[in-house]
């Protein structure tokens, strides 16, 4: 197998197999701690700019197949792993990981102490990294690391964000999502949902479809104007990659939705969105919140739910309006803010993917809830 070299920010530098595409690539190393889904994960819109360490041992080892993308293609900047499977041994599977990787133009290494690596990245906090497939000298990339202005500030979902409006067809939604038994009635009422695409994972639009919603999908640089000219019964605002302090339009926007007196409903990037729409400030994680295995706290009911995060930068709860606003999930493992709401509008919110691809099933009714707010605005006028 060709030598691989990932070279971290202060220096480090280790040395694997190569596998995927042969390619440098810069970009922020994570790591993620699911167990299954590698798929969902390489293909959700919210590593874009990133690198996904993985720690489970072994990857590979089912292939990939179309039905279980998040998005049209791999979004990850590269994979870093400790064992890739020399054999794919599931029905559906269409090509191997490391072919798709390559014709996706995404390098891999594999044969890394990734225990080693990911306590390291506990320890000392995230890095920037390169990793080169094709032979590129330890010390042009360790220049190449320290040039890279890194994620802090910039606007990362200009580059995944559907460019035009589009109507949500779901094709193969019901294989995953359970139809719900109030759809058929919601959709004899025309319930229309507005869904911003920050990155926006399609197992969420499975699940806004199920409940008999027809879907409307925006890009991101959408105006509130613009929005509520579609006469929508309710706004969806989605994860997405990148720092929600780069996003100045967006926040923009989602003050006016907010305004509007709609449902408004935000996960992960959508939910810092609505933090700093309300004055609040966004600050970095140490090294953020990756995987399927995350407890939060329903703080009104004691209630935990594991759930699957994937998130670098957080809400400053002592930043929000305590008379305003109701902080309704914290994170078990390290007190951050995981969800809030208004107290006098139909605005909540969750860091969290309560859509679990991959993922927990834990926090599926959340999505119950932002739809009983949408009829219940349209039941009262």
């Amino acid at each position: 197998m060709k030598l691989a070299v990932l070279v971290l920010e202060d220096g480090t530098v280790l040395e694997g197999h190569a596998f995927g595409a042969e390619a440098d690539a810069v970009f922020e190393l994570v790591f993620n701690t699911s167990m299954t889904g590698y798929q969902e994960i390489l293909t959700d819109p919210s590593y874009r700019g990133q690198g996904v360490l993985f720690t489970v041992s072994h990857i590979g080892n089912v292939g990939i197949n179309p039905e279980d993308d998040e998005s049209a293609k791999p979004q990850v900047s590269a994979a870093v792993i400790r064992s890739l499977s020399p054999v794919v041994s599931n029905w559906r599977s269409g090509l191997s990981l490391s072919d798709w990787l390559g014709q996706n133009n995404v390098p891999g290494i594999s044969g890394v102490d990734t225990r080693w690596l990911t306590r390291k990245l506990r320890d000392g906090g995230t890095q920037k990294a390169v990793l080169s497939t094709k032979g590129t000298p330890a010390e042009k990339l360790l220049a190449m690391v320290r040039e890279w202005p890194g994620l802090d500030g910039r606007d990362m979902v200009k580059e995944v964000s559907c460019q035009e409006t589009y109507h949500w067809v779901d094709d193969a939604g019901s294989k995953w999502v359970e139809q719900k038994n109030e759809g058929k009635r919601i959709r004899e009422k025309s319930l229309s949902i507005v869904a911003y695409d920050f990155g926006i994972k399609e197992n969420i639009l499975r699940h806004l479809s199920s409940y008999g919603a027809n879907v409307t999908v925006v890009p991101a640089d959408t105006t509130a104007k613009e929005v509520l000219a579609l006469k929508p019964d309710g706004i969806f605002l989605s994860n997405g990659p990148g720092d929600p302090a780069g996003l100045p339009y967006a926040v923009e926007a989602v003050s006016g939705l907010i305004e509007s007196g709609l449902p408004v409903f935000g996960i992960c990037l959508g939910h810092q969105l609505i933090g700093r729409a309300l004055g609040a400030d966004t600050y970095r994680l140490k090294f953020g919140h990756h995987s399927g295995n995350h407890p939060v706290q329903h703080l009104s009911s004691g209630k935990v739910l594991i759930t699957a995060q994937n998130h670098n930068y957080c809400v400053s709860a002592g930043d929000l309006d305590s008379d305003e606003v109701e902080i309704t999930y914290k994170s078990l493992n390290d007190d951050s803010l995981e969800g809030l709401r208004l107290k006098n509008k139909p605005v909540f919110s969750v860091q969290f993917h309560p859509e679990s691809a991959p993922g927990p099933h834990d926090a599926h009714d959340i999505f119950g809830e932002f739809i009983g707010a949408v009829r219940n605005r349209m039941n009262n006028g």
